[in-house]
């Protein structure tokens, strides 16, 4: 199984810095790394070229003009982009722990996707995590990372099969990639942050016939705390999901499909 590791990121590259050491210390690497950017700046750039030269599988960068929150179009141009049968989703501010790739290899299945959970580093002490050094017992304790019980990896997995909406997080999810191409990847027609495209992703799974893999104890990622965006647009997205969930609809219509062919796009970069 070839292994695609994807990584959203916009304007973080403090945050994607420390992803990046966490991926240095995994146990299985993926068999190749994208970056999705949506439209961040110079200093993104900048790092993913060192990281590029570090790391030993290929890194590729694909990067759009910012206009505005555009997470799931970029998210589309990099799975067709993607070469790996199976596909590892996380965000640009969760750092992986280091049986991260491991535990997810050992998770996938057919008929399924795999719904990992994260923690939470406190804001005030985003700066002093550092993935390889990090006494995670101790921060714990002293209350620097929220929700702890999520943040140890367990001798075994605790998991559940099910149809389940309750968290549904693009930031650490793992589906096959024709799974992915079967329901035309994410829907573009969803605007801003909150609740919305990840979980829609997951329903038409669901209505796939995929089942979810919902598990504790192991694939976790430390998600570093910053201030809560805005998300105006909350209620009309919750409105367009509760018609996909009484619809079972499989395929969006604004989806993946658009760059299949291509697989490029204006101002669009690849490594």
């Amino acid at each position: 199984m070839k292994l695609s590791l994807i990584i959203s990121t916009y304007n973080q590259a403090a945050e994607l810095r420390k992803v990046f050491q966490g991926l240095a210390l995994q146990r299985s690497w993926p068999d190749e790394i994208l970056i999705a950017d949506d439209g961040s700046t110079e200093a993104t750039r900048v790092l993913i070229e060192a990281w590029r030269a570090e790391a030993g599988v290929p890194v590729v960068h694909r990067w759009q003009p910012d206009n505005g929150f555009l997470k799931t179009t970029i998210l589309n141009k990099t799975v067709a982009a993607a070469t790996g049968d199976y596909l590892v989703f996380m965000d640009g501010d969760c750092v992986p722990h280091r049986q991260f790739i491991a535990d997810h290899r050992a998770l996938a299945e057919r008929g399924h996707w795999v719904q990992g959970r994260r923690c939470f580093v406190r804001e005030p002490f985003v700066p002093d995590f550092d993935p390889g050094t990090t006494p995670l017992w101790q921060w714990a304790l002293r209350g620097r990372v929220a929700r702890p019980h999520k943040s140890f990896r367990l001798p075994f997995p605790v998991s559940f099969r099910n149809h389940g909406q309750r968290g549904i997080l693009g930031c650490n999810m793992a589906c096959w990639r024709d799974d992915v191409v079967a329901v035309n990847g994410f829907d573009e027609s969803y605007h801003g942050r909150g609740i919305g495209a990840d979980s829609d992703l997951g329903t038409r799974l669901y209505n796939l016939g995929r089942r979810r893999i919902f598990v504790y104890g192991r694939a976790l990622v430390y998600h570093l705390d910053h201030p809560i965006m805005p998300r105006p647009h909350l209620a009309e997205n919750k409105t367009q999901l509760q018609e996909v969930i009484r619809l079972g609809k499989i395929r969006c219509e604004r989806g993946l499909d658009q760059y299949l062919a291509g697989q490029g796009g204006d101002g669009d970069v690849e490594g």
